[in-house]
Formats: structure tokens, sequence, C-alpha cells
């Protein structure tokens, strides 16, 4: 079996072709290989997590900007690859954007103003979770937008794109989609699972009832804004555990980072306790050892 690293190096050096990319959305979704193991998940993930360490030390030797954005169905998935792609570095350097409502000041602004304040500076990489395609998405679907609104964004996006890639940012887009029946099923789970029920809205399960009209909006999305300089990429998501080791690899292979060689620093030797030093504190309460 292929591992993380292998895959993110063949990647980089090669296109797959249509048969191919066939091949790996087949077994994406979780056709005759049944759901990934998690212990096999958690292995590969470790090797991508090393090669987002050394992305990290790059990103910041070099001074890179990337932003990434991650959009796709409710309960696709977006939220939890973006907690394993910053699960082991520095929130300093790769920033998790997820924007709430605008205020009544934003709606006031430039559509995109508010996206762009929180674009990267030198040495950080942003991770959009939901984007300015809002505006292509929940807002045309549920009348936050007008129709002259809507027409406005889908003309201005290639061209605010290729602004973007030409001030020598990075811009990766990916799509995280799911079957109809996964995504009831899980948002059936979220219902019978307490931890779960932050996750909930009455906009989000409205996404259930309306998976046509998000389908019809996501397609004339993907038509009218998946250009050469700027392309989405689509992560068939009903097996979370491969979406997540698919778009990791595939972001890593994107980006031409290069090992950084870390200057570490080596564990000294501790100085002699002073004489008036007692081992332990002096705690009045400790907390109990339950476990």
């Amino acid at each position: 079996m292929k591992h993380s690293s292998d895959v993110v190096h063949e990647m980089k050096h090669q296109q797959p072709s249509k048969k191919e990319r066939a091949k790996v959305e087949a077994a994406v979704a979780g056709d005759d290989r049944g759901r990934m193991k998690r212990k096999e998940f958690e292995s590969e993930l470790r090797t991508l997590q090393v090669e987002l360490a050394r992305l990290q030390t790059w990103v910041k030797a070099t001074g890179a900007k990337i932003v990434v954005i991650f959009e796709g169905r409710d309960t696709a998935g977006k939220g939890g690859v973006i907690s394993r792609i910053t699960q082991r570095v520095s929130p300093r350097v790769f920033r998790h954007v997820a924007l709430p409502a605008p205020t009544e000041r934003e709606r006031s602004q430039l559509y995109v103003q508010r996206y762009i304040a929180q674009f990267p500076a030198a040495g950080e990489i942003v991770l959009f979770d939901r984007s300015w395609y809002n505006r292509a998405g929940v807002e045309r679907v549920m009348g936050f937008c007008t129709n002259d609104e809507y027409e406005r964004f889908m003309r201005l996006v290639p061209p605010f794109e290729r602004e973007i890639i030409d001030n020598g940012i990075i811009l990766l887009k990916y799509f995280l989609d799911v079957s109809q029946d996964e995504q009831r099923r899980r948002f059936a789970d979220r219902i019978n699972d307490p931890m779960k029920h932050w996750k909930l809205s009455p906009m989000d399960t409205e996404s259930v009832r309306r998976w046509w009209d998000y389908t019809l909006a996501y397609q004339d999305m993907l038509r009218g804004t998946d250009t050469p300089h700027a392309p989405w990429y689509l992560v068939p998501s009903d097996d979370k555990r491969r979406a997540r080791l698919n778009l990791i690899a595939h972001m890593l292979s994107q980006i031409p980072y290069k090992k950084v060689k870390v200057d570490l620093p080596k564990v000294p030797k501790a100085e002699p306790r002073p004489k008036r030093a007692e081992n332990g504190l002096p705690a009045k309460t400790i907390v109990p050892a339950r476990y």
C-alpha cells in the first residue's frame, strides 16, 4: 500500500488521466473497499501532518501567502478537514477563518471587503471555512441577495481571483460533495448526538429540503467560476476519512514547498538545586486523581 508521502510526491509530478480520476473518485465514495479503518486513517494522517509542518516552515522562511477555500454541501466535512490540517501546526501561520453573518456595517461595504480583510500577510496560510462563494450558494438559494447582485458577483469573481493570484497569493478552491442519502444520515446523527447539537441550525437543515435548489446553484457556480488560473477541485466526501486524506495530500501537491533545514535547540543541563529549594510545589489543594 502506498503511504501519504508517496501520494504527495507522485501528485506533484503527474496529473491523473480521466480514467484514473474516475477510479479515485469511486474509491473515495467508499465503494468495494468499504470505509477506511480508523487505525489506517490515523497512520496516514500523521504522515501528512508531518508534511504540513514542513509546509509551515517553508511558508515562514519564504514569506509565502496562501489562501485555501473550503466550500461544499452542509455536513460535507469542511470543518473536519480544516481541524485535521490545523491540529499539529501553529495558529499563527495557519488561520482558520469562518465568518458569521455580515453586520449592518459590513452589508454597506463592498461584498468582498470583509473577506479581503482576512487575507494573509507574508508567512501565513488562511483557510476559509466558506468564503465569498456564499453569494453563489446560500445567498442565492435563500434569497439573501438580488438577481443583479448575484449576476454581478459571478461576472466579477474570475478577474477578482486573477488579481489575487497576480499579487503573489497561492489560491486553492475545494468543493466537498456528499450524496443526498449521506447528508440525511449525517443530519440524523447530529440530532441524536448531544455533542453535535451545536452544529445544527434551521438554515443548515433547510438544505436537506432544498437539495435540488442547492444542486442547481452549485452547478452554476462551478461552471461560471472554474477557470484555468483558479480551478475548482471536487472532493467526493461520503467517506470522510478518505476525503480528508485525499484533500490534504492534493493541497500539499499544489504548493511548491521544499524541506527547510531547521536549527533545533538542544536540551540544556539543569542548574543544581539551591539549598533553600524543596522538591514539589506548596499547593494546599491538588486536583483529585480520578483517572
